[in-house]
C-alpha cells in the first residue's frame, strides 16, 4: 500500500465554538491570516478530505505529546492513577481537585477540559464539510459519500466521547458561521440517535481499508467499530452484534496470530510484541488494524507527533537517589551509554518514565493470573526486578550489588525504592516501547498508534452476547482475543462484565478510553436493571450518586479504595465523578441558553430540562421537550 501524505490547509480559520467572555471588541474586526477561502478550497472530494484531516491531526492529539489527555481518561479507571508526587496540581484527590472552574486543561493538572473544547473543534471542522457538501463536484455518488461518511465518523465519534464524559451536552448541527450564545443541553439519548442515523449512512459508503490508499484515514471498519459501540449505548443489543459481525465477517480484517513486520524472524519475540511495534501497525498484511494514527519521523514536524508514551508511563526508575542497592548507594541511571560514565545502558531499551500514568495493581498484577499469557510474559512485560543496579559510581564503590537485578527491600526488610508510587510498578514494554532516535534520554517518538482494531471488536461482539444472555456466545469472542495471546478460554459459565473489562485491560491498555467504556456500561447497567457481577442492579434515578463504574474502580484500584497517601494528596474518588463536571467557562460564556452542570458540581442546582434531538430532513433539530 503506497503512503499518501496528506497536508493541512495553512491559515484555516473557523469561528470559535464558546466566545470568551473577556474578549474585546477587536476579536470581531476582520484581521485576515491568510488567502484561504472556503469556497476556493471546497470544490471538490480533495479539498474536503483536506480539510478532515483536521480531525484526524485532532484525534491523534488525545494520545500523543507530554502528558496527554489519555492519562486522564486512566486516572479516572481502576487500571492507573496520577503518579506525579514532587508538585502540587496532579489530579489525585478528586473531590478536591475536579471542579467546573479548577485547572481542568494542563499537562500538570488534568485534561478534562481539553476534550471539551477539543471535542467541539473537530465537530466544527467535520460539520463545514457536512453543510458545504454538495457545493462541490464528484467523479460519483460514491466519491461524495465517501467524504460525507468519514465527517458524519468524526462528529459521531467525538459526541460518543462526549456524552460518556459530560452526559448531556449541546448538539451543534451544520456549520456555526457566527459566534453564538444560546446553546443548550441536549438528552445523551438523543445525541446518541442521531450518531446512530449518520454512522449507518457511513457504514454503506465510506471506503473499506483495502479500497483506499490513504494510510490513516478513516475506513468502513472503523465506521462499523464505532457504529457497535452507540449500539451498545443505546441498549440495542442485536445490532450491536449485527455492527461487529460486519467487520469480523467482512472477509478482509482478520486477527493477527502468526509473526510479522520488522522483528518476524526474531525468534526471541512473538505476534503480541509483532503486533504493537510502532512499524508495523499499518502494514498492509496486519489485517487487523482499524483505524491506526500515524506519525513518522520526518513525516509530521509538530512536537505533538511525538507519542511520548515511555515519558508518560514507564516509571520513573532512573530518579537521582529513588533506588537504593541493599547498601545504600544510588543505584541506577537513566543515562545512556558513555554519559557520566555509564556502561550499562538501560534508557535507550526502556525509556525515561517519569510515572505519570501509574499502572496499579490492579493492572500491573491482579489481571495477570494466567502464566502462559504472552501479553505478561518475559519480553514483552517489564518488572522492576528485571532492571539493574547500572550506577556509574557504583563500579567506583566497587558495589557488589552492581549489575545485579534491582531488589525492593533489603534483606533486614526495609524499602529499598523512596517512592513506591512513582518509581516501582511493572510495565507492558512490548506496547509502550517505541523508540526515540530524537532524544539522549528516550521518551517515545514518532510512531503509529491503534484507535481501533479488531481484538476490540471482538471484545464488543462479546459484551452485546453478555447483555443478551447468551454467555456461550460470548465466551467464544473472549476466548478469541485469550487464546491469542495464549490465554487459556473461559467457559462461558464464567463470563460476567468484570470478566470482560479485566480483558480489556489486558487487551486493550492505553488504546481504549477506559473512564469513556466504564460509564458507557454503568448507563447500560442503570437503564436494563441487569445484576453485576457484584450483586448490586442500579438505576438511572440515582445514576450519579450510585453506579457501576464507582463501584468498580473503588473495588479495584487500591489507590482511591484505600485512600493512599502521596507527598501532597490523599487519593480520594467519589461517585459522582461518573461525569466529568461542564467547564464553568462553558457555561458562564453561554449567557443566552443554558448547559447544564452534572450531578455533585456548583452549579448543578441551576440546571434546565434539556432538549432533544428529533429526527427530521438533513441534520434533523433540536428542540425543548
Amino acid at each position: 500500500m503506497k503512503m499518501k501524505k496528506i497536508t493541512l490547509y495553512a491559515g484555516l480559520s473557523l469561528v470559535l465554538f464558546f466566545v470568551s467572555t473577556s474578549c474585546k471588541k477587536e476579536f470581531l474586526e476582520p484581521n485576515p491570516l491568510s488567502f484561504f477561502a472556503p469556497e476556493n478550497a471546497f470544490v471538490n472530494a480533495e479539498g474536503f478530505n483536506a480539510a478532515l484531516v483536521a480531525c484526524l491531526r485532532n484525534t491523534r492529539h488525545e494520545f500523543y505529546g507530554d502528558g496527554n489527555p489519555m492519562i486522564t481518561e486512566n486516572i479516572f479507571s481502576e487500571v492507573a492513577v496520577e503518579g506525579t508526587t514532587d508538585k502540587t496540581g496532579p489530579a489525585q484527590d478528586m473531590i478536591a481537585q475536579i471542579l467546573p472552574d479548577a485547572c481542568l486543561n494542563s499537562t500538570d493538572c488534568n485534561r478534562i477540559g481539553w476534550y471539551w473544547l477539543e471535542g467541539y473543534r473537530r465537530i466544527r471542522y467535520a460539520s463545514v464539510v457536512v453543510s458545504r457538501i454538495d457545493q462541490a463536484e464528484y467523479s460519483s455518488e460514491a466519491e461524495r459519500n465517501d467524504v460525507l461518511g468519514k465527517a458524519y465518523f468524526h462528529i459521531a465519534r467525538t459526541y460518543y466521547r462526549l456524552v460518556h464524559q459530560f452526559g448531556d451536552v449541546p448538539l451543534i448541527l451544520g456549520e456555526t458561521t457566527e459566534p453564538r450564545l444560546d446553546y443548550h443541553s441536549v438528552t445523551r439519548e438523543t445525541i446518541l440517535r442521531k450518531c446512530k442515523r449518520d454512522l449507518e449512512f457511513a457504514s454503506k459508503w465510506v471506503k473499506k481499508e483495502n479500497e483506499t490508499n490513504v494510510i490513516g484515514d478513516v475506513t468502513r471498519g472503523a465506521v462499523f467499530h464505532l457504529l457497535t459501540k452507540v449500539n451498545l449505548a443505546l441498549g440495542e443489543f442485536d445490532d450491536a452484534v449485527a455492527s461487529a459481525s460486519a467487520v469480523i465477517d467482512d472477509g478482509y480484517h482478520k486477527l493477527m496470530t502468526e509473526r510479522f513486520g520488522v522483528d518476524k524472524d526474531d525468534p526471541t519475540k512473538n505476534v503480541i510484541w509483532d503486533l504493537h511495534q510502532a512499524q508495523n501497525k499499518s502494514l498492509p498484511e496486519n489485517t487487523e488494524r482499524l483505524y491506526v494514527m500515524v506519525a513518522r519521523e520526518g513525516f509530521e514536524e509538530d512536537d505533538n507527533s511525538r507519542i511520548s508514551i515511555m515519558r508518560q508511563c514507564v516509571p520513573f526508575w532512573g530518579g537521582t537517589g529513588k533506588i537504593k542497592t541493599p547498601t545504600g548507594r544510588a543505584g541506577t541511571s537513566d543515562q545512556p551509554l558513555g554519559a557520566a560514565g555509564v556502561q550499562i545502558d538501560q534508557v535507550t531499551p526502556f525509556g525515561r518514565g517519569i510515572g505519570r500514568c501509574r499502572l496499579t495493581p490492579y493492572g500491573h498484577t491482579d489481571i495477570w493470573t494466567d502464566p502462559n499469557d504472552l501479553r505478561h510474559a518475559e519480553g514483552n512485560w517489564m518488572d522492576m526486578e528485571d532492571l539493574v543496579y547500572n550506577h556509574p559510581s557504583l563500579i567506583t564503590a566497587n558495589d557488589p550489588y552492581y549489575g545485579k537485578h534491582l531488589q525492593f527491600r533489603d534483606d533486614n526488610g526495609g524499602l529499598l525504592c523512596t517512592d513506591t508510587i512513582r518509581s516501582w510498578y511493572g510495565w507492558p514494554f512490548y506496547k509502550l516501547y517505541v523508540a526515540d532516535p530524537t532524544d539522549l534520554t528516550p521518551d517515545g517518538g514518532r510512531g503509529d498508534w491503534y484507535l481501533y482494531r479488531l481484538a476490540e471488536t471482538y471484545l464488543l461482539r462479546a459484551e452485546a452476547y453478555f447483555w443478551k444472555g447468551d454467555l456461550t456466545s460470548a465466551a467464544n469472542d473472549l476466548n478469541k482475543v485469550r487464546n491469542r495471546a495464549g490465554a487459556a478460554s473461559y467457559a462461558p459459565g464464567e463470563i460476567n462484565m468484570g470478566v470482560i473489562f479485566d480483558e480489556r485491560a489486558r487487551e486493550l491498555y492505553y488504546e481504549e478510553p477506559r473512564k469513556t467504556e466504564l460509564t458507557r456500561v454503568s448507563f447500560i447497567f442503570a437503564k436494563t436493571g441487569k445484576t453485576a457481577e457484584n450483586g448490586k442492579t442500579y438505576t438511572m434515578a440515582n445514576f450519579s450518586t450510585d453506579n457501576y463504574w464507582y463501584d468498580r474502580v473503588m473495588s479495584k484500584n487500591i489507590f482511591y479504595k484505600n485512600g493512599v497517601v502521596a507527598p501532597h494528596y490523599t487519593y480520594t474518588m467519589g461517585a459522582w465523578h461518573v461525569l466529568w463536571p461542564v467547564p464553568a467557562s462553558a457555561i458562564n460564556a453561554n449567557a443566552q441558553g443554558r448547559i447544564n452542570q452534572n450531578q455533585g458540581y456548583p452549579g448543578f442546582n441551576l440546571n434546565e430540562s434539556p432538549y432533544v434531538w428529533v429526527d427530521g430532513p438533513g441534520e434533523g433539530e433540536v428542540v425543548p421537550q
